[in-house]
């Protein structure tokens, strides 16, 4: 049995994933209405973290940032059985993830490249750090699974190129301004066929959801580790944005 905590943009659509594999699956989320829908398409729905865990052989874990994970963490690790593993996918990097080592009986990290829709249809990048053989069955229903190493690599490898693509798309759409003040036709059009190809895609991707905090708190994590005159102003940019639940492309736009 499977234990799905947090059901946001992207758990949901990946708990929906397990589902539809034909996983015995248990949910929570903090707001117990977010998990109505995967209880009427038929997971078990926990009113606890302790109680979802509490017979699952894997526990997946999809929160908003690590004092979160660590929240949910202090609830599960007295409940989760001996032999069970924690699947760690917040984005939350590697020192939270190895953190885990000492709470729970096995901890895989498994962090994901992708926005709700690949989520939704499985074309995901899982960048998992630790055992990875035990649970690579139920992370290859989310989609591509990259080995990254030991336990916290695969978050580590998420911060970095999360960024990148947070990085990327800003300057694409400041470039595009700058396009048309000097009068180039379809300027996006133009990038497109450069070096900044992947973020006019993301920018002009209809099913992604990227929320600004979520972006801005992405590039808190990367300068909390290294200093990036570059990655402050990013993270400047996002935090002055007046709508934070608003998608990155929407605000850059």
């Amino acid at each position: 049995m499977i234990a799905f905590l947090g059901l946001g943009r992207m758990g949901a659509p990946l708990a929906r994933r397990l589902l539809a594999a034909g996983h015995d699956l248990t949910v929570w989320n903090r707001t117990a209405e977010r998990a109505a829908p995967l209880g009427a398409a038929g997971a078990a729905v926990a009113a606890t973290p302790a109680e979802a865990v509490r017979a699952a052989d894997i526990v997946i874990t999809m929160l908003a940032d690590a004092p979160a994970l660590d929240a949910v963490a202090a609830r599960i690790a007295p409940a989760m059985r001996p032999g069970a593993c924690l699947i760690e996918m917040s984005t939350v990097g590697p020192a939270p993830v190895r953190a885990l080592a000492g709470r729970v009986p096995a901890v895989v990290d498994a962090p994901v490249m992708g926005s709700v829709d690949r989520a939704a249809d499985g074309s995901l990048t899982v960048l998992a750090g630790g055992d990875v053989d035990r649970v690579a069955d139920v992370l290859a229903v989310f989609g591509t699974v990259v080995r990254c190493g030991g336990l916290g690599a695969g978050a580590a490898r998420k911060i970095l190129l999360i960024n990148a693509a947070v990085g990327a798309v800003t300057l694409a759409a400041d470039l595009t301004r700058l396009g048309v003040r000097l009068g180039v036709p379809d300027p996006l059009d133009l990038l497109a066929d450069g070096p900044l190809a992947g973020a006019v895609a993301r920018l002009r991707a209809e099913g992604a959801d990227f929320p600004l905090r979520l972006a801005a708190k992405d590039v808190r994590l990367a300068l909390d580790v290294a200093a990036s005159p570059l990655l402050e102003a990013v993270r400047d940019r996002l935090l002055h944005a007046s709508d934070q639940e608003a998608d990155l492309r929407e605000v850059l736009a």
